[in-house]
Protein backbone atom coordinates (compact mmCIF):
# COMPACT_ATOMS: atom_id res chain seq x y z
CA UNK A 1 0.00 0.00 0.00
CA UNK A 2 1.94 3.12 -1.35
CA UNK A 3 -0.62 5.62 -1.77
CA UNK A 4 -3.99 6.02 -0.20
CA UNK A 5 -5.43 5.60 -3.68
CA UNK A 6 -5.34 1.84 -2.36
CA UNK A 7 -8.21 1.91 -0.52
CA UNK A 8 -10.47 2.70 -2.93
CA UNK A 9 -8.74 0.49 -5.48
CA UNK A 10 -8.74 -2.60 -2.77
CA UNK A 11 -12.62 -1.81 -1.66
CA UNK A 12 -13.12 -2.91 -6.04
CA UNK A 13 -11.97 -5.97 -5.33
CA UNK A 14 -13.22 -7.06 -1.86
CA UNK A 15 -17.22 -5.24 -2.20
CA UNK A 16 -17.35 -3.97 -6.12
CA UNK A 17 -20.55 -3.41 -6.11
CA UNK A 18 -21.27 -1.30 -2.83
CA UNK A 19 -22.05 2.07 -3.01
CA UNK A 20 -19.15 4.22 -2.42
CA UNK A 21 -20.75 8.02 -3.37
CA UNK A 22 -23.33 9.68 -4.35
CA UNK A 23 -23.28 12.88 -5.89
CA UNK A 24 -26.26 14.86 -7.16
CA UNK A 25 -25.62 13.57 -10.93
CA UNK A 26 -24.32 9.91 -10.23
CA UNK A 27 -24.44 7.12 -8.06
CA UNK A 28 -20.74 5.34 -8.43
CA UNK A 29 -20.13 1.72 -6.74
CA UNK A 30 -16.53 1.36 -5.13
CA UNK A 31 -15.52 -0.68 -8.67
CA UNK A 32 -16.92 2.43 -10.47
CA UNK A 33 -15.16 4.83 -8.10
CA UNK A 34 -11.83 2.74 -9.09
CA UNK A 35 -11.96 2.91 -12.83
CA UNK A 36 -12.55 7.06 -12.30
CA UNK A 37 -9.20 7.31 -10.24
CA UNK A 38 -7.63 5.60 -12.47
CA UNK A 39 -9.44 7.42 -15.81
CA UNK A 40 -8.47 10.42 -14.26
CA UNK A 41 -4.75 10.16 -13.07
CA UNK A 42 -4.37 8.66 -16.52
CA UNK A 43 -5.18 11.90 -17.90
CA UNK A 44 -2.78 13.93 -15.42
CA UNK A 45 -0.19 11.73 -16.27
CA UNK A 46 -0.63 11.27 -20.46
CA UNK A 47 -2.58 14.18 -21.28
CA UNK A 48 -0.52 16.79 -18.64
CA UNK A 49 2.52 15.02 -18.40
CA UNK A 50 2.74 15.40 -14.63
CA UNK A 51 5.29 14.05 -12.70
CA UNK A 52 5.43 12.66 -8.75
CA UNK A 53 5.83 16.20 -6.89
CA UNK A 54 4.74 18.19 -9.06
CA UNK A 55 1.50 20.98 -7.49
CA UNK A 56 -1.80 20.48 -9.05
CA UNK A 57 -4.42 23.28 -7.63
CA UNK A 58 -8.18 22.67 -7.58
CA UNK A 59 -10.40 25.59 -7.76
CA UNK A 60 -13.99 24.23 -7.44
CA UNK A 61 -17.38 23.27 -5.19
CA UNK A 62 -17.92 20.20 -3.65
CA UNK A 63 -18.64 17.58 -6.53
CA UNK A 64 -17.83 13.77 -7.23
CA UNK A 65 -14.82 14.76 -9.29
CA UNK A 66 -13.40 16.58 -6.21
CA UNK A 67 -12.96 13.49 -4.07
CA UNK A 68 -11.78 11.55 -7.19
CA UNK A 69 -8.72 14.01 -7.65
CA UNK A 70 -7.72 13.59 -4.49
CA UNK A 71 -7.11 9.74 -4.87
CA UNK A 72 -5.72 10.66 -8.30
CA UNK A 73 -3.59 12.95 -6.96
CA UNK A 74 -2.88 10.92 -4.45
CA UNK A 75 -1.68 7.53 -6.62
CA UNK A 76 0.71 10.00 -8.87
CA UNK A 77 2.38 11.09 -6.06
CA UNK A 78 1.44 14.38 -6.87
CA UNK A 79 0.37 17.34 -4.20
CA UNK A 80 -2.67 18.97 -4.04
CA UNK A 81 -3.46 22.33 -3.12
CA UNK A 82 -7.27 22.80 -2.36
CA UNK A 83 -8.08 26.48 -3.22
CA UNK A 84 -10.50 28.42 -1.25
CA UNK A 85 -12.88 30.00 -3.46
CA UNK A 86 -14.48 32.06 -1.63
CA UNK A 87 -11.00 34.09 -1.35
CA UNK A 88 -9.95 37.09 -3.88
CA UNK A 89 -8.28 36.18 -7.12
CA UNK A 90 -4.85 38.29 -5.37
CA UNK A 91 -5.01 35.99 -2.58
CA UNK A 92 -5.28 32.49 -4.46
CA UNK A 93 -3.00 33.64 -6.86
CA UNK A 94 -0.30 33.76 -3.68
CA UNK A 95 -0.88 30.39 -2.82
CA UNK A 96 -1.06 29.37 -6.56
CA UNK A 97 2.27 31.28 -6.67
CA UNK A 98 3.95 30.41 -3.44
CA UNK A 99 3.40 26.51 -4.08
CA UNK A 100 4.75 26.77 -7.75
CA UNK A 101 1.55 25.32 -9.00
CA UNK A 102 1.79 23.87 -12.34
CA UNK A 103 -1.68 22.57 -12.93
CA UNK A 104 -5.13 24.03 -11.75
CA UNK A 105 -8.11 21.57 -12.00
CA UNK A 106 -11.42 23.81 -11.96
CA UNK A 107 -15.30 23.79 -12.51
CA UNK A 108 -16.96 26.29 -15.18
CA UNK A 109 -18.70 27.66 -12.50
CA UNK A 110 -15.53 29.05 -11.51
CA UNK A 111 -14.08 30.21 -14.59
CA UNK A 112 -14.23 34.22 -14.16
CA UNK A 113 -12.24 33.11 -10.98
CA UNK A 114 -9.37 31.23 -12.66
CA UNK A 115 -9.18 34.09 -15.24
CA UNK A 116 -8.46 36.76 -12.64
CA UNK A 117 -6.10 34.50 -10.93
CA UNK A 118 -4.23 34.54 -14.63
CA UNK A 119 -3.62 37.92 -14.70
CA UNK A 120 -2.02 37.91 -11.12
CA UNK A 121 -0.02 34.44 -12.09
CA UNK A 122 0.49 32.28 -15.05
CA UNK A 123 0.85 28.33 -14.53
CA UNK A 124 0.83 25.69 -17.06
CA UNK A 125 -2.21 24.07 -17.45
CA UNK A 126 -5.65 23.99 -16.80
CA UNK A 127 -8.36 21.26 -16.80
CA UNK A 128 -12.43 21.61 -16.77
CA UNK A 129 -13.84 18.71 -14.22
CA UNK A 130 -17.01 19.72 -16.93
CA UNK A 131 -15.06 18.40 -19.85
CA UNK A 132 -15.13 14.59 -20.98
CA UNK A 133 -12.00 12.69 -20.21
CA UNK A 134 -9.72 12.77 -22.91
CA UNK A 135 -9.77 9.19 -24.31
CA UNK A 136 -6.73 7.51 -22.63
CA UNK A 137 -4.99 4.16 -22.29
CA UNK A 138 -6.33 4.24 -18.75
CA UNK A 139 -2.74 2.98 -17.87
CA UNK A 140 -0.39 4.95 -14.99
CA UNK A 141 3.04 5.09 -14.09
CA UNK A 142 4.72 2.66 -10.96
CA UNK A 143 5.04 5.35 -8.96
CA UNK A 144 7.39 4.95 -5.96
CA UNK A 145 5.38 6.69 -3.04
CA UNK A 146 6.51 7.50 0.80
CA UNK A 147 3.74 7.02 2.23
CA UNK A 148 5.26 8.65 5.50
CA UNK A 149 6.83 11.49 4.08
CA UNK A 150 6.07 12.78 0.67
CA UNK A 151 3.72 15.70 1.03
CA UNK A 152 0.25 14.76 -0.08
CA UNK A 153 -1.76 18.41 0.41
CA UNK A 154 -0.90 22.01 1.18
CA UNK A 155 -3.81 23.04 2.46
CA UNK A 156 -3.28 26.71 3.72
CA UNK A 157 -4.46 28.53 6.36
CA UNK A 158 -6.71 31.69 6.82
CA UNK A 159 -3.23 33.67 7.73
CA UNK A 160 -4.73 35.63 10.19
CA UNK A 161 -1.44 36.26 11.75
CA UNK A 162 0.43 37.25 8.44
CA UNK A 163 0.64 35.74 5.33
CA UNK A 164 -1.19 32.27 4.44
CA UNK A 165 0.68 29.13 5.66
CA UNK A 166 1.03 26.12 3.57
CA UNK A 167 0.82 23.02 6.07
CA UNK A 168 2.09 20.26 4.19
CA UNK A 169 0.52 17.07 4.91
CA UNK A 170 1.22 13.47 3.78
CA UNK A 171 -0.85 10.77 3.32
CA UNK A 172 0.06 8.84 6.00
CA UNK A 173 -0.97 11.80 8.08
CA UNK A 174 -4.44 11.63 6.40
CA UNK A 175 -4.33 7.86 7.01
CA UNK A 176 -3.89 8.22 10.73
CA UNK A 177 -6.43 10.86 10.69
CA UNK A 178 -8.94 8.55 9.71
CA UNK A 179 -8.35 5.87 11.59
CA UNK A 180 -8.52 8.16 14.48
CA UNK A 181 -12.08 8.79 13.63
CA UNK A 182 -13.26 5.11 12.94
CA UNK A 183 -12.22 4.75 16.63
CA UNK A 184 -13.61 7.48 17.80
CA UNK A 185 -16.71 7.38 16.65
CA UNK A 186 -17.27 3.74 15.23
CA UNK A 187 -17.37 4.37 11.89
CA UNK A 188 -18.12 1.20 9.58
CA UNK A 189 -19.15 0.04 6.41
CA UNK A 190 -22.74 0.47 7.53
CA UNK A 191 -22.47 3.87 7.69
CA UNK A 192 -23.30 6.65 4.85
CA UNK A 193 -21.97 10.20 5.54
CA UNK A 194 -22.95 13.25 4.50
CA UNK A 195 -20.27 15.62 3.84
CA UNK A 196 -21.59 18.72 3.62
CA UNK A 197 -17.93 21.04 4.96
CA UNK A 198 -16.02 22.19 1.64
CA UNK A 199 -13.83 19.84 0.05
CA UNK A 200 -11.10 22.18 -0.16
CA UNK A 201 -10.86 22.47 3.80
CA UNK A 202 -9.01 19.80 5.56
CA UNK A 203 -12.15 19.08 7.49
CA UNK A 204 -14.24 18.55 4.02
CA UNK A 205 -12.08 15.48 3.50
CA UNK A 206 -11.19 14.70 6.98
CA UNK A 207 -14.20 14.78 8.53
CA UNK A 208 -15.53 12.32 7.23
CA UNK A 209 -15.23 12.00 3.98
CA UNK A 210 -11.79 9.73 3.86
CA UNK A 211 -12.32 7.56 7.30
CA UNK A 212 -15.79 6.04 6.17
CA UNK A 213 -14.49 5.72 2.44
CA UNK A 214 -11.41 3.71 4.30
CA UNK A 215 -14.14 1.66 6.45
CA UNK A 216 -16.09 0.90 3.13
CA UNK A 217 -19.10 3.16 3.66
CA UNK A 218 -20.81 5.45 1.15
CA UNK A 219 -20.16 9.34 1.37
CA UNK A 220 -23.11 11.56 -0.04
CA UNK A 221 -21.41 14.86 -1.58
CA UNK A 222 -23.82 17.83 -2.72
CA UNK A 223 -22.68 20.92 -4.79
CA UNK A 224 -23.59 23.60 -2.02
CA UNK A 225 -24.92 22.74 1.23
CA UNK A 226 -29.02 23.87 1.16
CA UNK A 227 -30.70 22.74 4.86
CA UNK A 228 -33.68 21.34 2.79
CA UNK A 229 -31.88 19.04 0.77
CA UNK A 230 -30.27 18.27 3.38
CA UNK A 231 -32.59 16.98 5.42
CA UNK A 232 -34.23 15.21 2.70
CA UNK A 233 -31.44 13.41 1.66
CA UNK A 234 -30.88 12.29 5.21
CA UNK A 235 -34.46 10.72 4.56
CA UNK A 236 -33.92 9.65 1.45
CA UNK A 237 -30.46 7.68 2.01
CA UNK A 238 -30.74 7.18 5.65
CA UNK A 239 -27.53 9.29 6.10
CA UNK A 240 -26.45 8.08 9.32
CA UNK A 241 -23.52 10.78 9.97
CA UNK A 242 -23.99 14.39 9.38
CA UNK A 243 -21.10 16.30 10.07
CA UNK A 244 -20.64 20.55 10.36
CA UNK A 245 -19.63 23.90 11.57
CA UNK A 246 -22.09 25.54 13.94
CA UNK A 247 -23.53 27.27 11.49
CA UNK A 248 -24.76 24.58 9.44
CA UNK A 249 -26.70 22.62 11.99
CA UNK A 250 -28.21 25.78 13.75
CA UNK A 251 -29.23 26.58 9.86
CA UNK A 252 -30.97 22.58 10.18
CA UNK A 253 -32.35 23.36 13.44
CA UNK A 254 -33.88 26.65 12.07
CA UNK A 255 -35.64 24.91 9.26
CA UNK A 256 -39.15 24.26 9.12
CA UNK A 257 -38.50 20.65 8.13
CA UNK A 258 -36.81 19.88 11.13
CA UNK A 259 -39.25 19.41 14.00
CA UNK A 260 -40.98 17.00 11.73
CA UNK A 261 -38.54 15.40 9.38
CA UNK A 262 -37.83 11.45 10.30
CA UNK A 263 -34.03 11.44 11.74
CA UNK A 264 -33.70 7.77 13.06
CA UNK A 265 -31.05 6.58 10.56
CA UNK A 266 -29.03 9.60 11.74
CA UNK A 267 -26.59 7.86 14.75
CA UNK A 268 -24.41 11.28 14.94
CA UNK A 269 -24.84 15.01 14.03
CA UNK A 270 -21.10 16.08 14.90
CA UNK A 271 -19.86 19.78 15.17
CA UNK A 272 -16.38 21.18 15.14
CA UNK A 273 -14.61 24.47 13.51
CA UNK A 274 -15.99 26.56 15.90
CA UNK A 275 -17.01 26.73 19.30
CA UNK A 276 -20.76 25.28 19.65
CA UNK A 277 -23.39 27.21 21.76
CA UNK A 278 -24.92 25.11 24.19
CA UNK A 279 -28.20 26.37 23.27
CA UNK A 280 -27.82 24.69 19.87
CA UNK A 281 -26.73 21.35 21.10
CA UNK A 282 -29.63 21.19 23.32
CA UNK A 283 -31.71 22.15 20.66
CA UNK A 284 -30.77 18.77 18.48
CA UNK A 285 -30.88 16.64 22.22
CA UNK A 286 -34.25 17.59 23.29
CA UNK A 287 -35.26 16.44 19.60
CA UNK A 288 -33.70 13.30 20.43
CA UNK A 289 -30.93 13.64 18.67
CA UNK A 290 -27.57 12.72 19.29
CA UNK A 291 -25.02 15.74 18.56
CA UNK A 292 -20.87 15.32 19.63
CA UNK A 293 -18.72 17.94 19.26
CA UNK A 294 -14.83 17.84 18.90
CA UNK A 295 -11.97 19.99 17.54
CA UNK A 296 -9.30 20.03 15.31
CA UNK A 297 -6.99 22.18 12.86
CA UNK A 298 -5.73 21.95 9.12
CA UNK A 299 -2.02 21.24 10.93
CA UNK A 300 -3.84 18.09 12.54
CA UNK A 301 -5.53 16.34 9.30
CA UNK A 302 -7.47 17.82 11.38
CA UNK A 303 -9.14 15.37 14.25
CA UNK A 304 -7.49 15.78 17.55
CA UNK A 305 -10.56 15.71 20.03
CA UNK A 306 -14.03 14.15 19.81
CA UNK A 307 -16.74 13.28 22.35
CA UNK A 308 -17.96 9.74 22.47
CA UNK A 309 -21.40 8.22 22.63
CA UNK A 310 -20.83 7.34 26.47
CA UNK A 311 -20.55 11.20 27.30
CA UNK A 312 -22.01 13.66 24.69
CA UNK A 313 -24.87 14.09 27.03
CA UNK A 314 -23.35 14.50 30.09
CA UNK A 315 -20.22 16.40 28.84
CA UNK A 316 -21.64 19.12 26.77
CA UNK A 317 -19.59 22.14 25.81
CA UNK A 318 -16.82 19.90 26.30
CA UNK A 319 -14.75 18.50 22.72
CA UNK A 320 -13.99 15.43 24.54
CA UNK A 321 -10.65 13.56 25.13
CA UNK A 322 -7.53 13.07 22.62
CA UNK A 323 -8.12 10.67 20.05
CA UNK A 324 -6.30 7.22 19.67
CA UNK A 325 -3.43 8.62 17.74
CA UNK A 326 -2.59 11.95 19.25
CA UNK A 327 -1.14 12.66 22.50
CA UNK A 328 -1.23 16.11 24.09
CA UNK A 329 -0.18 18.25 27.19
CA UNK A 330 -1.73 22.08 28.19
CA UNK A 331 1.64 23.91 28.74
CA UNK A 332 2.22 27.47 30.65
CA UNK A 333 4.62 29.97 28.94
CA UNK A 334 7.58 28.30 30.03
CA UNK A 335 6.27 25.06 28.41
CA UNK A 336 5.62 23.37 31.68
CA UNK A 337 2.42 21.48 31.91
CA UNK A 338 -0.41 23.56 34.31
CA UNK A 339 -2.17 22.12 36.91
CA UNK A 340 -5.75 20.59 36.93
CA UNK A 341 -8.42 23.00 35.64
CA UNK A 342 -5.90 25.87 34.93
CA UNK A 343 -5.37 27.23 31.38
CA UNK A 344 -2.72 26.49 29.35
CA UNK A 345 -1.56 26.25 25.48
CA UNK A 346 -2.01 23.11 23.63
CA UNK A 347 0.81 21.20 22.35
CA UNK A 348 0.62 17.90 20.53
CA UNK A 349 2.51 14.94 19.32
CA UNK A 350 1.34 12.06 16.99
CA UNK A 351 1.50 10.71 13.00
CA UNK A 352 -1.67 12.76 12.75
CA UNK A 353 0.98 15.99 12.80
CA UNK A 354 1.83 18.03 9.43
CA UNK A 355 5.22 17.66 8.00
CA UNK A 356 6.25 21.66 7.84
CA UNK A 357 5.00 24.95 6.15
CA UNK A 358 5.95 25.05 2.68
CA UNK A 359 8.77 27.07 2.36
CA UNK A 360 8.70 28.10 6.06
CA UNK A 361 11.69 26.53 7.71
CA UNK A 362 12.01 29.09 10.59
CA UNK A 363 8.10 28.81 11.18
CA UNK A 364 8.00 25.14 10.92
CA UNK A 365 11.11 25.08 13.85
CA UNK A 366 9.07 27.76 15.43
CA UNK A 367 6.19 25.70 15.60
CA UNK A 368 7.43 22.33 16.22
CA UNK A 369 9.70 21.46 19.12
CA UNK A 370 11.08 18.31 20.69
CA UNK A 371 8.64 17.08 18.44
CA UNK A 372 5.44 18.85 20.10
CA UNK A 373 3.32 20.65 17.93
CA UNK A 374 2.19 24.20 19.54
CA UNK A 375 -1.15 24.52 18.94
CA UNK A 376 -1.36 28.46 19.80
CA UNK A 377 -5.34 27.34 21.29
CA UNK A 378 -6.14 27.64 25.41
CA UNK A 379 -7.15 24.85 27.11
CA UNK A 380 -8.33 23.40 30.27
CA UNK A 381 -9.19 19.98 31.37
CA UNK A 382 -11.27 18.60 34.26
CA UNK A 383 -10.76 15.83 36.81
CA UNK A 384 -11.97 13.36 34.02
CA UNK A 385 -9.71 14.48 31.58
CA UNK A 386 -12.37 16.32 29.35
CA UNK A 387 -10.86 19.35 27.52
CA UNK A 388 -12.91 22.44 27.22
CA UNK A 389 -11.64 25.60 24.91
CA UNK A 390 -10.69 28.61 26.02
CA UNK A 391 -9.84 30.48 23.16
CA UNK A 392 -6.99 31.24 21.31
CA UNK A 393 -3.88 32.57 22.16
CA UNK A 394 -3.73 35.68 19.93
CA UNK A 395 -7.30 36.60 20.86
CA UNK A 396 -6.60 36.58 24.53
CA UNK A 397 -7.68 39.80 26.05
CA UNK A 398 -5.30 41.43 28.44
CA UNK A 399 -7.02 44.50 30.41
CA UNK A 400 -5.63 46.15 33.32
CA UNK A 401 -3.27 42.79 34.01
CA UNK A 402 -6.37 40.35 33.90
CA UNK A 403 -6.57 37.80 31.59
CA UNK A 404 -10.15 37.65 29.70
CA UNK A 405 -10.85 34.60 27.54
CA UNK A 406 -13.48 36.00 24.68
CA UNK A 407 -14.92 32.24 24.45
CA UNK A 408 -16.17 32.72 28.11
CA UNK A 409 -17.78 35.83 27.69
CA UNK A 410 -19.32 34.54 24.30
CA UNK A 411 -20.71 32.02 25.99
CA UNK A 412 -22.66 33.80 28.60
CA UNK A 413 -24.00 36.57 25.36
CA UNK A 414 -25.62 33.26 24.11
CA UNK A 415 -27.57 32.21 26.83
CA UNK A 416 -29.85 35.66 25.94
CA UNK A 417 -32.57 34.68 23.97
CA UNK A 418 -32.45 37.59 22.08
CA UNK A 419 -28.78 36.86 20.87
CA UNK A 420 -28.55 34.55 17.56
CA UNK A 421 -24.88 35.18 16.62
CA UNK A 422 -22.34 36.85 19.06
CA UNK A 423 -18.59 37.51 19.29
CA UNK A 424 -16.00 39.78 21.56
CA UNK A 425 -12.66 40.77 20.63
CA UNK A 426 -10.80 43.35 22.09
CA UNK A 427 -9.63 46.65 21.17
CA UNK A 428 -6.89 49.06 22.90
CA UNK A 429 -7.69 51.49 25.64
CA UNK A 430 -5.30 53.85 27.10
CA UNK A 431 -6.46 53.33 31.24
CA UNK A 432 -6.95 49.49 30.83
CA UNK A 433 -4.26 48.15 28.03
CA UNK A 434 -7.33 46.49 26.35
CA UNK A 435 -11.44 46.16 26.79
CA UNK A 436 -13.56 43.80 25.68
CA UNK A 437 -16.54 44.95 22.96
CA UNK A 438 -19.02 42.38 21.41
CA UNK A 439 -20.47 41.86 18.00
CA UNK A 440 -24.04 40.59 18.24
CA UNK A 441 -26.64 39.43 15.75
CA UNK A 442 -30.28 39.21 16.66
CA UNK A 443 -32.82 36.21 16.81
CA UNK A 444 -35.78 36.54 14.42
CA UNK A 445 -38.37 38.85 16.00
CA UNK A 446 -36.11 39.68 18.93
CA UNK A 447 -34.59 43.36 20.61
CA UNK A 448 -32.52 44.29 23.21
CA UNK A 449 -30.66 47.65 23.99
CA UNK A 450 -26.64 48.00 24.94
CA UNK A 451 -27.28 48.77 27.85
CA UNK A 452 -30.24 45.56 28.60
CA UNK A 453 -27.43 43.55 27.36
CA UNK A 454 -24.53 44.94 29.50
CA UNK A 455 -26.54 44.49 32.33
CA UNK A 456 -27.26 40.90 31.91
CA UNK A 457 -23.52 40.34 31.38
CA UNK A 458 -22.55 42.05 34.58
CA UNK A 459 -25.23 39.39 36.60
CA UNK A 460 -22.81 36.40 36.09
CA UNK A 461 -19.19 38.06 34.62
CA UNK A 462 -16.95 40.15 36.71
CA UNK A 463 -17.26 43.39 35.55
CA UNK A 464 -13.56 43.25 34.05
CA UNK A 465 -14.99 40.58 31.90
CA UNK A 466 -18.11 42.63 30.66
CA UNK A 467 -18.14 43.95 26.87
CA UNK A 468 -17.94 47.75 27.39
CA UNK A 469 -19.46 48.11 23.79
CA UNK A 470 -22.37 46.56 21.82
CA UNK A 471 -22.11 46.45 18.34
CA UNK A 472 -25.55 44.69 16.54
CA UNK A 473 -25.28 43.83 12.81
CA UNK A 474 -27.59 41.67 10.82
CA UNK A 475 -25.13 38.62 10.23
CA UNK A 476 -21.60 38.42 11.81
CA UNK A 477 -19.04 37.88 8.93
CA UNK A 478 -17.76 34.15 8.31
CA UNK A 479 -15.00 32.95 6.60
CA UNK A 480 -15.14 30.12 4.36
CA UNK A 481 -15.27 27.33 6.78
CA UNK A 482 -18.58 29.16 8.39
CA UNK A 483 -16.60 30.43 11.88
CA UNK A 484 -17.31 33.94 12.54
CA UNK A 485 -13.96 35.98 11.22
CA UNK A 486 -12.68 38.16 13.98
CA UNK A 487 -10.29 39.94 11.73
CA UNK A 488 -12.80 41.32 9.69
CA UNK A 489 -14.75 42.45 13.23
CA UNK A 490 -11.80 44.37 13.95
CA UNK A 491 -11.38 45.76 10.60
CA UNK A 492 -14.97 46.86 11.18
CA UNK A 493 -14.06 48.87 14.41
CA UNK A 494 -12.54 51.79 12.19
CA UNK A 495 -16.16 52.32 10.28
CA UNK A 496 -18.63 51.39 13.35
CA UNK A 497 -19.68 54.56 14.96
Amino acid sequence: MESIAYWIHKRAEITPNRTALISEQNRYTYKELSEKVTQMASVLHHEYKLEKGERVAILSYNREEYMIAYFAIAQLGLIAVPLNIRLRAAELAFQVNDSGTKMILYENSTEELLEAIKTFYRFENAYSFDEEFPKQKNTIPNVSIDFNDDPFIICYTSGTTGRPKGAVLTQANMFWNALNNQYALDITSKDITHVLLPLFHIGGIGLFAFPTLLAGGTIVVPNKFHPEEVIRAIEMYGITIVMGVPTIHDTIRKHPLFATADFSSVRWFYSGGAPCPKELIHSFLERGLPFGQGMGMTETSPTIFMLSEEDYRRKVGSIGKPVMFCDIALVDEAGKPVKQGEVGELILKGPNILKEYWGLPEQTKEAIRDGWFYTGDLMRQDEEGFIYVAGRKKDMIISGGENIYPLEVEQIIYTHEAVSEAAVIGIENEKWGEIPIAFISLSDGKTISDEELISFCKTKLANYKVPKRIYVLDELPKNATGKIDKVKLKELISTVP
